[in-house]
């Protein structure tokens, strides 16, 4: 079942190779957005979109860099 999934993975993210980096920078965007519309949230205050996207967006690069 793992294995599968991973198989999968593999090969929907070598086809896509800048789908990753773009989910990464929509992620940072949305934390710009919502520090000006929900400045007192959890999410605007801990930047968690910020840093997630940040992760995924390098994650992207490496594994496109690989593939």
């Amino acid at each position: 079942m793992i294995s599968k999934m991973l198989d999968f993975l593999s090969e929907f993210i070598a086809h896509r190779k800048g789908l990753l980096p773009i989910i990464g920078l929509a992620l940072i965007f949305l934390n710009l957005l919502l520090q000006f519309i929900f400045p007192g949230s959890i999410l605007a205050t801990a930047n968690l979109c910020l840093h997630f996207g940040l992760i995924i967006a390098i994650f992207g690069l490496m594994l496109a860099w690989a593939l």
